[in-house]
């Protein structure tokens, strides 16, 4: 019998800021090559929180509000904010601080974000877009908001953090400029952005890869978690939330660190596999999910149940093996919605003061729809980027030339 968990998750207040990274991670937190932990040790019960968890299981259930084929502009629970004393005419000039654009994630986002603001330059809403790449550097993306804020001839603050702590400081300068600051992707210890922009967040991830692999696997069985890097809040929420619900379920549940190099994660898979069965493998992030496939058929055996993202690599694989998966999200088209925050608040229009966005897996039943609809993009693209009507469609992102 497969055995299924259900949980009910009572309804909680308003919760603390959500301290978020994006989907791929920061590389400036430098991992061992290889790391195992167990459900017993610290790592998930030192980054898990209940309130969090209980609010984002909420939210995954909860129907976004707003045009339902733009889910960039969707709203989860939102709670509006008043931007009346930012309304002003004329074509504004934003400032974007950006943590990196050093994986296919963030490249992604990045090429979306650029055609977004192609429309809005043309509608009149911004004259332009002065960029600054941290390159995965706090010092550097400190400094790159010290010169916009010091440049003065910005309009408004766009600040994707490379970390949270470290840039808190950075961005409450940049609110004090008086302009407007929409913060999106990873979070700060403020709450003095106009508004903070990202999906559900980790908890949900780890819940519904969680459930997913603990409705198709049996009490007993062998799952291996193959996580980017510690220290990363968002994907310590991500594993935090997966390991207890596999404690709960009577999942043996192993993890590691893999950096995501396919050869360390080919190494791990192996050496998992020389122990014994291994029957799932869960990812924190899709990359190296090939490398983990991989090495199940060089050891000649059956596949696992898994979850990786909704990177096409992931994708193709998937329906290529006919293995039981899943591809969690972490919505990449939100890339779109600061520029878009930015135009309702210089209209002085609304917008939520924590701008939740929804977060929905990729199922079996719709692979070959997400697989029909990104025909002949590069398997670094993500499936759910969002950009299907701006006027790039879908040559930029076939050529994946990054502005």
């Amino acid at each position: 019998m497969k055995r299924s968990l259900r949980i009910t998750a009572g309804l909680v207040g308003a919760a603390s800021l959500i301290l978020l990274a994006g989907c791929t991670t920061d590389p400036s937190v430098e991992a061992p090559p290889e790391q195992e932990t167990t459900e017993e040790t610290e790592g998930s019960g030192e980054w898990f929180d209940q309130a969090l968890f209980d609010k984002q299981f909420d939210e995954r259930s909860v129907v976004p509000e707003g045009p339902a084929d733009e889910p960039y502009l969707q709203t989860i629970n939102a709670e509006m904010r008043d931007t009346s004393e930012y309304a002003s005419e004329g074509a504004k000039k934003l400032c974007f601080a950006n943590a990196s654009i050093s994986n296919p994630w963030r490249q992604t986002g990045w090429i979306t974000m650029n055609e977004q603001l192609q429309v809005l330059q043309d509608s009149g809403a911004f004259s332009s877009m002065e960029t600054r790449d941290a390159k995965d550097s706090d010092d550097t993306q400190i400094a790159d908001i010290d010169y916009f804020i010091a440049e003065g001839d910005c309009d408004g603050f766009i600040i994707s953090p490379n970390s949270t702590a470290a840039m808190t400081p950075a961005v409450e300068r940049a609110c004090e400029t008086g302009k407007p600051v929409v913060v999106f992707d990873r979070g700060v210890q403020t709450d003095c952005a106009v508004t903070f922009i990202h999906p559900i967040g980790g908890f949900a991830w780890g819940i519904d890869t969680a459930e997913f692999l603990i409705d198709n696997l049996n009490e007993g069985d062998k799952v291996v978690a193959l996580r980017i890097l510690p220290g990363v809040d968002v994907l310590e929420q991500r594993w935090a939330a997966a390991d207890k619900l596999f404690g709960e379920a009577g999942i043996e549940a192993v993890d590691y660190f893999t950096g995501a190099d396919p050869a360390e994660i080919k190494k791990i898979i192996s050496d998992e596999l020389a122990k014994g069965d291994v029957q799932g493998i869960w990812m924190d992030a899709g990359d190296g999910a090939v490398a983990a496939i991989e090495a199940f058929e060089d050891a000649g055996v059956d596949y696992p149940v898994m979850t990786g993202e909704d990177e096409l690599s992931f994708l193709r694989k998937w329906k290529e093996t006919g293995l039981t998966g899943l591809a969690p999200v972490y919505s990449n088209f939100q890339w779109r919605t600061p520029l878009l925050a930015m135009e309702k608040i210089f209209a002085g229009e609304e917008v939520p003061q924590e701008w939740v966005l929804p977060q929905s897996p990729i199922t079996a039943e719709e692979l070959d729809e997400y697989l029909a609809l990104n025909d002949g993009m590069p398997d670094g693209h993500y499936a759910k980027f969002g950009g299907e009507n701006l006027p790039g469609y879908p040559q930029v992102w076939q050529d994946r030339v990054i502005p």
